[in-house]
C-alpha cells in the first residue's frame, strides 16, 4: 500500500501503518496560559502580603481573635452544656482569659520596672563584671593589629538603653487594637456556631458541604488541643525555671519563670531570648561569672528536653509538623506582624496544613523496591 506524501510505512508494522513524521512539531513543556497563570498568583500573593503588612494594625488583631477564639471555642461549648448562654460563656472565658494574662504580665512587670529604673546602675555593674575578659580582648586586639587589622575593641562596651522605649512602644499593641482583639473575640466565640453553619451552607453540593464541616471541625479540635498541650508545657517550664531561679539564688524567681512560660510560647526565639536575660541577670547579680552562669545552664538543659523530647511526644502525635515549616512560618509571621505574628506562626501553619490536607489530598505512592 502507498503511503501518502509525508508519511513513512514502518518496517515490521503491517501494510498501511504510518509512520509519524519525524519534523511534527512538539508541544511546548509549559504553555503560554500556564505562565500567564503563574504570574497572577504570584502577583496576588505580593498585594496580599503588602496589604496585611500596611494594614495590620486591623488585620493583626482580628486575625489573633479568630485564632484564639477558634481555641477557646470548645470551653464554650462546654459551658453550653451545663446550661449557660454561650454568649456569656464568651464573656466568662474572656475574663478568666484576661485575668491570667493580667496576672502573668504583674509578674513581670514588677521585676521589670524595678530593673529599669537602676539601668545605669546595673550597666555599671555589669561592664565591671566583665572586666575579667578585658585581657583577652587586648590579646586579639594585638594579633588584629598584627595582621593589619582594625584596633576597635579596647574594653567592653555596654549598649547604650535608648532602645528601651521603642522596644516597648514596638511590643505594646494600642488600645484601639486591644480594643478591636476583645470586641472581636467576645463576638467571635458567642457567634461561632452560626459561623460554622453559615459556611458550611454557602455550598450548594453536599460534598463540599462535607468536606467544609470537616476542614472547621479538625482546626476547632486540633487548635485547642495545641492551645491546651502548649499551655500545659510552658507552665511546666515556668515552674521549673522558677524553681532553678530560686535554688541558684537568682532575684525574683517568680517573675522570671512566668516570663519564660510566656516567652516559650514564641517557638525558637522565646527561649533563646530567655537564655539571654538569665545570662545577663545572673551576672549581674551573681558573686562571680561562673555562679550566674549557671541558671543559664540549667534553664538550657530544660529548654533542649522539653523542645525535643517533650513537645514532640505530646504534640507531635496529633500533628506532625516539619522543623524547616515551623521555622519558615516563624521568620515570616515575625517579619510580617512583630511578636504576635510568632505567636500566631504555628497556629496558622496548623490551619494551613490542615486546609491543604482536604483541599488537595495526595495518594502518596509506594517507594519501589530495592
Amino acid at each position: 500500500m502507498r503511503a501518502f506524501p509525508g508519511e513513512r510505512m514502518l518496517d515490521n508494522a503491517p501494510d498501511g501503518t504510518p509512520f509519524p513524521d519525524s519534523k511534527a512539531e512538539m508541544p511546548p513543556v509549559i504553555s503560554r496560559a500556564e505562565v500567564v497563570a503563574f504570574a497572577l498568583v504570584a502577583l496576588l500573593v505580593i498585594v496580599v502580603v503588602a496589604v496585611l503588612y500596611l494594614a495590620r494594625a486591623v488585620f493583626l488583631p482580628i486575625t489573633m481573635a479568630f485564632i484564639v477564639g477558634t481555641m477557646l471555642s470548645p470551653a464554650a461549648s462546654l459551658l453550653e452544656r451545663y446550661r449557660i448562654p454561650r454568649a456569656l460563656g464568651a464573656v466568662l472565658i474572656v475574663i478568666t482569659v484576661s485575668a491570667a494574662v493580667t496576672f502573668m504580665v504583674g509578674l513581670i512587670a514588677s521585676p521589670v520596672m524595678e530593673w529599669s529604673s537602676r539601668l545605669p546602675e546595673l550597666g555599671a555593674i555589669l561592664r565591671d563584671k566583665l572586666h575579667v575578659f578585658d585581657r583577652p580582648l587586648a590579646l586579639w586586639q594585638e594579633l588584629q593589629s598584627m595582621v593589619g587589622g582594625s584596633n576597635t575593641l579596647a574594653t567592653i562596651q555596654i549598649p547604650k538603653f535608648e532602645w528601651v522605649q521603642p522596644t516597648l512602644e514596638f511590643l505594646s499593641p494600642t488600645f484601639a487594637e486591644f480594643l478591636l482583639f476583645i470586641a472581636t473575640l467576645i463576638l467571635f466565640i458567642a457567634s461561632w456556631k452560626d459561623l460554622r453553619r453559615g459556611l458550611v451552607m454557602t455550598f450548594s453540593e453536599r460534598a463540599a458541604r462535607l468536606r467544609t464541616l470537616r476542614i472547621l471541625n479538625e482546626v476547632e479540635t486540633h487548635l485547642g488541643n495545641y492551645l491546651l498541650t502548649v499551655t500545659m508545657i510552658n507552665v511546666g517550664i515556668g515552674v521549673v525555671t522558677g524553681a532553678i531561679c530560686a535554688a541558684t539564688g537568682m532575684p525574683n524567681p517568680a517573675g522570671l519563670g512566668a516570663l519564660a512560660a510566656t516567652l516559650n510560647f514564641i517557638p525558637i526565639i522565646g527561649p533563646v531570648a530567655m537564655f539571654v536575660v538569665l545570662v545577663v541577670v545572673g551576672i549581674i547579680a551573681s558573686p562571680t561569672i561562673g555562679a550566674g552562669l549557671l541558671a543559664p545552664a540549667c534553664f538550657a538543659v530544660v529548654t533542649f528536653m522539653e523542645g525535643h523530647f517533650v513537645t514532640p511526644t505530646i504534640v507531635g502525635r496529633r500533628l506532625s509538623l516539619n522543623a524547616l515549616a515551623v521555622f519558615l512560618a516563624l521568620a515570616f509571621w515575625t517579619w510580617l506582624w512583630g511578636p504576635m505574628g510568632a505567636f500566631l506562626s504555628s497556629p496558622l501553619l496548623i490551619v494551613a496544613l490542615i486546609v491543604k490536607e482536604h483541599l488537595m489530598p495526595v495518594n502518596s505512592p509506594q517507594l519501589p523496591e530495592d
